[in-house]
C-alpha cells in the first residue's frame, strides 16, 4: 500500500506510517499515513521560520488565486473527498460531502478576504503628524485539529493563516489524516512556496508535544480535549505565544411548553444524536418544562425508533459510527454511570451488529436525569442525550447556564418575550431560537466562553484577531 507522506518544506517525506481503519468496516484500511518523528517537525518548523518573510509580503493577488484554487478543486471533489471523509471517520456520507462542501466555502471565503484586507489611517492628537494602523501576519502558525471534523477545522484555520500572510505547521488527529493530507496536497498543488505549508501527521504524544516545546511558533490554534487544551496554554504562556483554544461543550437545548412539537424534536434529535452526537456544539442537556415534558419525550422516543444506525457510506443511514474503539467504550462508560446515578434509561444504550464489523451504538436517550448527574456535567461526546426536567423558563434558563462550559445553547419556543430574553441571557458564545445547537455559517464567527474557548473567535473576518497582530505607525509630516 502507497504510503501518504508528510509535507515539509515543499517535499514529500516518510518511509514508515499507520494505518488508517474505517469504523464502519474496521477489516477496511482507508490508507496508510507518515508518522512524523520529533526530528520532522523541528525541519518543518525551520522550514515556516524560513518561508515567512517571503510569504508575508506576497501579493495579495497571489494569496487569492491559491486559496481559490484550492477551493475550487475541494469542491469539483465533494463526492471522492466526502466518501473518504465518511470511510475514516464514520460521518454518514450526506454529513461528509456536506462537510466538504463547507470547506470549499471556507477556502473561498477566505480567497475573497485576501482582497480586502485594510487598515486605519487616523488624526493625531499633535499637530503634523498622521498615524497608521494595519494588521500584520503573526509569524509561524501551529495548527492542531480534531477528528470529528476532519475537513471543515483544518480549512477554517489553515485558510485564514494563509490568507493573512502566516506559515503553518499543520498537525492533525492521528484517527483521520486521510482529509488532511489531501488539502495539504491540494495547496501544495495550488501553488504554495516551499515551506508555506507543512504536514507533520502522526501522535499528539510526539507531534503535538514536539510543537508545544518549539519556541519558535508564534502562535498556536487548537481544537480538541480540555486537557489538551490546559497544556497548550501552559506551553504557550512559558514561550510567551499566542494561542487559540476551542475545546468542549455541554450543550442544553431548553424546550418551554409553548414550543412548536414537531420542532422540538426535530432540533432535539439532530442536535443530540446526528454526526454521531461527536459534535462540540452537539446538545446532550435536553432542558424540558413540565408541560410539555412528557409529550416530548414521547415524541422523541418515536423519532429515535426511525433512526437507522450502520455503515456511513450505505444509503438510509441516519446515524454512522463511533469513531473508534476508545470512544466507544467512553460512550458506554457513561451509559452505565447515568445508569448508576439513578436516571432512566428510555432508549438506546445498546451495540448494534452490522453488515460489517463496526463501532456501532444505539442512541441513547435518559429522563429524569438531574443537572448535577455527570452525564449532565461532563462532555461524553456521544449519541447519548440525557432529559431534565424543569417547572418554567426561568428555572430552564438557569439550568442551561449551570455548566463549565459555554459554547452552543438553544431554545425551542413561540414565545418572542422568552426567545429574545434567552438570547441575551444564555451564556454561550452561540445561540439558536428552533434550530439545532450544531450547525453553524462559515462567514461568522464560532466559539464559546468559559471552559469552552479561550482567545479571538475563528471564523469570518474575526479570524484576523488571532492571526494578526496590529502595528501602530506614527509619521512627522
Amino acid at each position: 500500500m502507497t504510503i501518504h507522506q508528510n509535507l515539509i518544506a515543499g517535499e514529500w517525506t516518510g518511509t514508515t506510517g499507520a494505518e488508517n481503519i474505517n469504523p464502519s468496516d474496521t477489516n477496511e484500511v482507508v490508507g496508510l499515513y507518515a508518522s512524523a518523528s520529533v526530528q520532522d517537525v523541528a525541519d518543518a518548523i525551520a522550514a515556516a521560520k524560513a518561508a515567512f518573510p517571503a510569504w508575508s509580503r506576497s501579493g495579495i493577488l497571489e494569496r487569492h488565486t491559491i486559496l481559490k484554487k484550492a477551493g475550487e478543486e475541494i469542491l469539483a471533489r465533494k463526492d471522492e473527498l466526502g466518501a473518504l471523509l465518511a470511510r475514516e471517520e464514520g460521518k454518514t456520507l450526506p454529513e461528509a460531502i456536506g462537510e466538504t462542501i463547507r470547506a470549499a466555502q471556507i477556502f473561498e471565503f477566505f480567497a475573497g478576504e485576501a482582497l480586502r484586507l485594510a487598515g486605519e489611517v487616523v488624526p493625531s492628537v499633535r499637530p503634523n503628524i498622521g498615524v497608521e494602523i494595519t494588521r500584520e501576519p503573526l509569524g509561524v502558525i501551529g495548527v492542531i485539529t480534531p477528528w470529528n471534523f476532519p475537513i471543515a477545522i483544518p480549512a477554517w484555520k489553515i485558510a485564514p493563516a494563509l490568507c493573512y500572510g502566516n506559515t503553518v505547521v499543520f498537525k492533525p488527529a492521528d484517527l483521520v489524516p486521510g482529509c488532511s493530507w489531501a488539502i495539504v496536497d491540494i495547496l501544495h498543488r495550488a501553488g504554495l512556496p516551499k515551506g508555506v505549508l507543512n504536514l507533520v501527521m502522526g501522535k499528539g504524544s510526539v507531534v503535538g508535544q514536539a510543537m508545544l516545546d518549539s519556541p519558535v511558533l508564534s502562535g498556536i490554534t487548537f481544537t480538541g480535549s480540555v486537557g489538551t487544551g490546559k497544556r497548550v496554554a501552559l506551553s504557550s504562556v512559558e514561550h510567551g505565544r499566542k494561542y487559540q483554544l476551542e475545546m468542549g461543550g455541554k450543550n442544553p437545548m431548553v424546550v418551554l411548553d409553548d414550543a412548536d412539537l414537531t420542532v422540538a424534536v426535530e432540533a432535539a434529535a439532530n442536535s443530540a444524536f446526528f454526526s454521531t452526537g461527536q459534535r462540540c456544539t452537539a446538545s446532550s442537556r435536553l432542558i424540558v418544562t413540565e408541560g410539555i415534558h412528557d409529550r416530548f419525550v414521547a415524541a422523541l422516543t418515536e423519532k429515535l425508533k426511525t433512526l437507522n444506525v450502520d455503515n456511513a457510506l450505505k444509503s438510509g443511514t441516519h446515524i454512522g459510527p463511533v469513531v473508534d474503539a476508545k470512544q466507544l467504550k467512553t460512550d458506554t462508560d457513561y451509559i452505565e454511570i447515568g445508569k448508576q446515578e439513578g436516571a432512566k434509561l428510555a432508549f438506546g444504550g445498546g451495540l448494534v451488529s452490522r453488515d460489517t464489523p463496526g463501532f456501532y451504538l444505539q442512541p441513547t436517550l435518559f429522563t429524569e436525569a438531574t443537572n448535577q448527574m455527570r452525564i449532565s456535567r461532563e462532555e461524553i461526546f456521544g449519541p447519548v442525550a440525557s432529559v431534565i426536567r424543569v417547572k418554567d423558563y426561568e428555572e430552564a434558563l438557569a439550568t442551561a447556564n449551570d455548566t463549565p462550559f459555554g459554547l452552543s445553547s438553544g431554545i425551542a419556543t413561540t414565545s418572542l418575550k422568552h426567545a429574545m430574553h434567552f438570547k441575551r441571557n444564555a451564556e454561550a458564545g452561540m445561540v439558536m431560537v428552533n434550530l439545532p445547537t450544531a450547525g453553524v455559517d462559515f462567514h461568522v464567527p464560532f466559539g464559546g466562553r468559559k471552559g469552552s474557548s479561550f482567545g479571538p473567535r475563528e471564523q469570518g473576518k474575526y479570524a484576523a484577531e488571532f492571526f494578526t497582530t496590529v502595528k501602530t505607525a506614527y509619521t512627522l509630516a
